[in-house]
């Protein structure tokens, strides 16, 4: 008798967009009712972003816990003050919840405090790596987005006993600065930025001269034009090791892309059939990313 594929569990990665308290809130309220597994709540990109203040991302994690959600509140990805390393401090302290560490300092406070996630901002690329955050107290690690399909794999051979997330699904975060590029587009500077991130809720699109998609600024952060998307590959990263898929935030449609996720990972639909329907959410065009170790725009070509 053949033993059954392993389920694999559904992320909600946290919002890397500035949107007003009222839209937050309301996503978070319809997230409730998905069938998602884990949730990932706090601001990651700018600690000027504060439509939402500690307090009230404790208080979603608590009303996802009541649900039966895991809740994990991450941290920054680039602690550059005083003031974000106590933000950062409030976060591992918060006495509660799994907290996602994006930046070492954030594991150094961690360590040994009890299992947390190893984020994808501290660019594990190899087992030796991973052996050190397992180590110190991690649970499960998120790939860096940058890590292609083969040496994924490797890793996860190599490293028994911690989970493994992946980014499935969203606009990829390239790099993060700190320089606010959304600032300087608009001739403000960072620290009197009128907050301009709350005008454009999936970033501002860059093109090159000759029209084409190429950049998203995000504030801090830069992410790709096209939306990374694995579900073609939904046997190729089970296969892999994986245990999470994360799907990151947008603006509309994410009901839709959550619904069609968790169909494919019960095998309630195929991963084909299902991505036909989720051509039609998508709130740009698909790439590949690095799954296969080359440009993401060569969208199903191995390396």
């Amino acid at each position: 008798m053949s033993t059954p594929p392993r389920p694999l569990r559904i992320a909600l990665g946290p919002l890397t967009y500035y949107w007003p308290r009222d839209r937050t809130l309301a996503f978070y309220r319809q997230a409730l009712d998905w069938p998602i597994d884990i949730v990932y709540l706090g601001e990651t990109v700018c600690s000027r972003r504060h439509e939402l203040r500690q307090a009230d991302w404790l208080e979603l994690a608590a009303t996802f816990a009541a649900v039966g959600k895991e809740a994990v509140i991450s941290t920054y990805e680039l602690i550059e003050t005083d003031a974000d390393l106590r933000i950062m401090r409030s976060v591992v302290e918060n006495g509660r919840f799994t907290v996602e560490a994006n930046d070492m300092g954030a594991v150094k406070l961690l360590a040994h405090r009890g299992p947390f996630v190893a984020g994808p901002f501290l660019n594990v690329y190899n087992p030796e790596t991973l052996k050190l955050l397992a180590g110190c107290g991690a649970k499960r690690w998120v790939a860096p987005v940058e890590l292609a399909a083969k040496p994924l794999r490797e890793v996860v051979e190599a490293s028994p006993g911690i989970e493994t997330e992946l980014f499935a699904y969203g606009r990829l975060p390239l790099a993060v600065s700190a320089r606010c590029f959304t600032a300087r587009y608009n001739n403000l500077t960072k620290d009197h930025c009128d907050y301009r991130c709350l005008v454009d809720p999936e970033g501002m699109l860059v093109k090159t001269r000759e029209g084409e998609p190429f950049m998203v600024l995000n504030g801090v952060q830069t992410q790709s034009a096209r939306v990374q998307n694995l579900l073609p590959y939904f046997d190729d990263v089970r296969a892999a090791g994986v245990d999470v898929l994360r799907l990151s935030p947008q603006h509309e449609g994410m009901a839709e892309v959550v619904a069609i996720f968790a169909a494919v990972a019960r095998g309630d639909i195929d991963a084909q059939a299902a991505n036909a329907s989720l051509a039609q959410v998508m709130p740009a065009e698909a790439c590949d990313g690095y799954w296969h170790g080359v440009a993401g725009m060569k969208q199903g070509v191995p390396a």
